[in-house]
């Protein structure tokens, strides 16, 4: 007979905690969270109107072992002056864009800290934010990412995500988006992915299952990491008490977003959803991505809609690429298609 959903879960919580006691000293307990260094890493490209407001929030932070690391990715406004006011912030100049991926894989390779945290430029974080996220890894050794409580920045009643999930057809979304907070999301639980403009994960697991693809350079790389994540048995947690406000697109959007947004639901199709769903939804996945060509089409006079067009196709022409990436990914599975599926499911989130 083979293993239930828990049981393959309970197998790999169980293994990643005896993969955690083998890294310390055997007459030692596993260090605790609350002396581990926290890496934020904050890719930059022409934000110097947001950073003032960003690292301002970070010097708040009730957390002690913290260091922050601003990737600039070329800015051609004022950033690199902003950033001479933060003297304990290291900055990293790239020089040109390399993309969100570029930056925050920069970032992460500079990074000492045990846990690595991505952070938008246009957020605010709460000044528990960090001891929260340190907290829940302290308290959950199975996890690997964990997702903020992310609530908008002009409206901090209001949910921009509670973790992100997705659904059998293959599109993401914002738990919670655009609702009020009324106490409904103050529960931690397990999630799909953590956005990517608050995300914070575990080095060895980023050491195990790779950093951002740098394929993606925009868009859906932090849904394509918690895939690889997933898939490997890391579990995403929410953490309601990790808050931050986000300027919510105020850094992205337009037709760049459209291009890459429609290129990179194929690329994390291609190279993660697994062969067992795809038996049972193939015709959702397919219907969702048709729908969204279809809508492009109907709009096509407009800019956004013909870069999703290019998108769409420029995804379709990198499957090929993208099934070679499949390989190793499928093959570290751990986790069973039942535990999939019920992520993926209302009320997506899985009690913690």
């Amino acid at each position: 007979m083979g293993e239930s959903a828990n049981q393959r879960i309970s197998k790999s919580k169980n293994q990643r905690i005896s993969e955690l006691a083998e890294a310390t000293d055997n007459h030692s307990p596993i260090r605790p969270f609350a002396d581990s260094l926290i890496s934020v890493i904050i890719p930059n490209w022409n934000g110097a109107h947001h950073l003032p407001v960003c690292l301002d929030s970070l010097q708040r932070q009730t957390y002690p072992h913290v260091e922050v690391i601003v990737v600039d990715n070329g800015s051609r406004d004022e950033s690199l002056d902003v950033l001479a006011h933060y003297p304990d912030v290291q900055v990293l100049a790239l020089g040109e864009n390399r993309g969100f991926t570029g930056a925050c894989n920069a970032g992460f390779r500079a990074a000492q800290g045990d846990v690595q945290v991505l952070l938008n430029n246009d957020t605010e974080a709460d000044p528990g934010w960090l001891a929260a996220i340190a907290a829940a890894f302290d308290g959950y050794p199975d996890v690997g990412l964990v997702a903020s409580k992310m609530l908008l920045f002009d409206q901090r009643d209001t949910f921009h995500t509670a973790g992100d999930y997705v659904t059998p057809d293959g599109l993401a979304h914002n738990r919670g988006v655009w609702q009020k907070d009324e106490g409904q999301y103050d529960h931690p639980a397990y999630v799909f992915s953590a956005c990517g403009g608050s995300a914070a994960y575990r080095k060895t697991m980023l050491d195990a299952i790779g950093l951002l693809d740098d394929d993606f350079f925009f868009s859906f790389e932090d849904v394509d990491l918690a895939w690889r994540a997933q898939l490997a048995g890391w579990r995403c947690l929410y953490a309601p008490d990790a808050v931050v406000y986000h300027k919510l697109k105020a850094s992205g959007g337009g037709v760049t977003a459209s291009f890459h947004d429609g290129r990179n639901r194929i690329y994390t199709l291609a190279k993660n959803y697994p062969a067992d769903l795809w038996r049972v939804y193939w015709r959702a996945v397919l219907g969702a991505q048709r729908k969204l060509a279809w809508e492009a089409l109907r709009l096509w006079r407009g800019a956004a809609a013909r870069a999703t067009l290019r998108g769409l196709a420029a995804g379709v022409a990198g499957i090929p690429k993208m099934r070679r990436k499949r390989r190793a990914i499928q093959a570290a599975r751990r986790v069973d298609a039942a535990y999939l599926a019920r992520l993926m499911s209302p009320p997506y989130e899985i009690p913690a």
